[in-house]
């Protein structure tokens, strides 16, 4: 998928902060592996509704702080909830064309969460990302990794059947995220120092409202997106339909109505070389 096909996305920011705090932790945990001390300029690539950049603001109060978003709704409900007074400034832009003509001063820090595994060519794309930063600085994103796990795999097997895929196949992504030792070699000939890891959480997903299943809830406010932008209203309820059963069988609602879902997520902070 490339990014404008990404951006032609309706993004629900409502859908998306259900699972607020399951989501920000991952940020809070990249954010903690951040030795940056008093950055001038402080990026925030892909920032969404702005939950994370205003932590941002708030960890670095002297800085610039600027989040970019292709999501005209995202930024909406972004500007809606800013501090007053001016200490972030969101812009909505393709992140692919930040990338090809950053700021013209070289930020201290670009951070993105959860938002890169949405463009292709990742070989390129994060030496670029790299490059972006002023000497000494650093970049530090984390994607999800789960790609592989029954949640996404069974909307790739809902996508790629008969009733679907002549509709969506074509938005299927089977491995957008590269293994973290794949990152670490394209980063580190720029680098002077690498921090990649990658981390599974348990996620304890409640009881979703109305009695859909809460990984169908989940996935309302991320991998669906594409699949339900491309079809119509009525379509993409039976596109859901079907998924959930799918889902159902492969996360069993315990007792109380809950769900485990394990989540795997990469992790990538690298300090650019000052040479």
């Amino acid at each position: 998928m490339s990014e404008r096909e990404a951006a032609k996305m309706s993004w629900d920011p409502a859908q998306y902060l259900k699972y607020s705090g399951e989501r920000l932790r991952p940020a809070l945990d990249l954010l903690a592996r951040i030795g940056a001390e008093d950055p001038r300029i402080v990026v925030d690539l892909g920032c969404g509704a702005g939950n994370v950049t205003r932590i941002l603001a708030e960890r670095w109060p002297r800085a610039r702080v600027i989040g970019f978003d292709n999501s005209a709704s995202m930024l909406a409900q972004a500007r809606a909830s800013a501090p007053a007074g001016g200490a972030i400034e969101f812009r909505e832009a393709e992140l692919t064309a930040w990338v090809a003509a950053p700021e013209p001063r070289a930020p201290d820090v670009v951070f993105s969460n959860a938002a890169l595994h949405w463009l292709d060519d990742h070989a390129t794309l994060f030496p670029r990302l790299l490059e972006a930063v002023a000497p000494g600085g650093v970049l530090a994103v984390q994607m999800p990794s789960n790609f592989q796990s029954p949640s996404h795999v069974e909307l790739r097997a809902t996508a790629e059947s008969a009733r679907w895929r002549t509709r969506v196949e074509s938005l299927v992504r089977h491995d957008p995220v590269a293994p973290v030792t794949q990152y670490f070699d394209w980063v580190a000939p720029f680098a002077e120092t690498v921090d990649a890891w990658t981390t599974e959480y348990l996620h304890v997903l409640p009881r979703a409202h109305g009695g859909e299943h809460p990984v169908v809830a989940w996935a309302r406010g991320s991998a669906l997106t594409p699949f339900i932008a491309a079809l119509a209203p009525d379509e993409g309820r039976a596109f859901i339909a079907d998924y959930a059963v799918r889902v159902g069988a492969a996360y069993p609602l315990r007792a109380d109505g809950r769900v485990l879902y394990p989540f795997r997520r990469v992790f990538i902070v690298a300090t650019r070389a000052k040479r």
